[in-house]
């Protein structure tokens, strides 16, 4: 199947080819991971909780600022619209697009925004990191796997944050990529920079409509994080699973070379 961007979708092979049942993942052509990280390395239903406490103790005494609640929105709001539209120089779009909907100064929205969106959290992030996260990330550097960060917002403080690092760490907004997923962009400068192909890598992701659809447009093959079990072609529940599957494919390949 031909995508948009001229490659054909599971052309490598890293995905077995029944393709669905179980992970089929074929570990032995994987040479770079990339994920996804709100919601792929963390539980954000977690961090909401702890988040919402936060700002409702924080609000409560300070009603006149409630309107940073609607900046807050309004951001997530007009980015996930706007998701498939392109647009030069996103970094400062993105805060504009508020302006226009709140009717409030550029430098509230950026102020706003980077305290409650962006440090706010990070203290929460390590409570919230899911199990096995770490351990899949240490199994894949032990087998010389390389690891790519990609979010749609900045990441470098949440790895941190997380325990956890990549070797090449992106944002949507960085320079060079300047696309919201799931336009493909931002795993086409990993994989560049980690000097691998598209179907090299293995992308993870929770969100089949961004990171699922982001991966199937240059043909890499790719994962969903998906808690409630659905069986579904691409679909994992936890690291575990994860894990068990590339310790069990990695020890067949070492047997059948002994």
């Amino acid at each position: 199947m031909s995508t948009p961007y001229g490659l054909h979708q599971g052309a490598v092979g890293v995905l077995g080819p029944a393709g669905g049942r179980g992970l089929g993942i074929n570990w032995s052509a994987v040479k770079a991971v990339i994920f996804d990280v709100d919601g792929t390395l963390y539980c954000q239903a977690k961090l909401r909780k702890r988040m919402g406490v936060e700002l409702a103790r924080y609000y409560c005494l300070r009603p006149w600022r409630l309107r940073d609640l609607k900046i807050l929105r309004d951001f997530r709001r007009e980015r996930e619209r706007r998701a498939l539209h392109p647009v030069d120089g996103l970094e400062n779009a993105q805060h504009l697009w508020v302006v226009q909907a709140s009717g409030v100064p550029v430098e509230r929205v950026r102020n706003v925004v980077e305290h409650w969106m962006l440090s706010a959290p990070l203290r929460h992030l390590g409570c919230c990191r899911y199990p096995g996260v770490s351990e899949f990330f240490a199994r894949l550097r032990a087998l010389d796997v390389r690891a790519g960060i990609l979010s749609d917002y900045p990441a470098k403080d949440k790895l941190v944050a997380l325990g956890l690092s990549g070797e090449c760490v992106v944002c949507a907004t960085d320079q060079g990529v300047g696309r919201l997923k799931p336009a493909p962009d931002g795993l086409l400068f990993i994989a560049k920079g980690l000097g691998v192909s598209p179907g090299e890598c293995l992308a993870i992701g929770d969100r089949d409509e961004r990171d699922g659809e982001c991966a199937r447009s240059v043909g890499m093959p790719y994962v969903i994080l998906e808690r409630a079990l659905s069986g579904r072609a691409h679909r994992f529940q936890t690291y575990y699973q994860l894990l068990s599957d590339l310790d069990n494919k990695t020890s067949g390949l070492r047997a059948s070379t002994n």
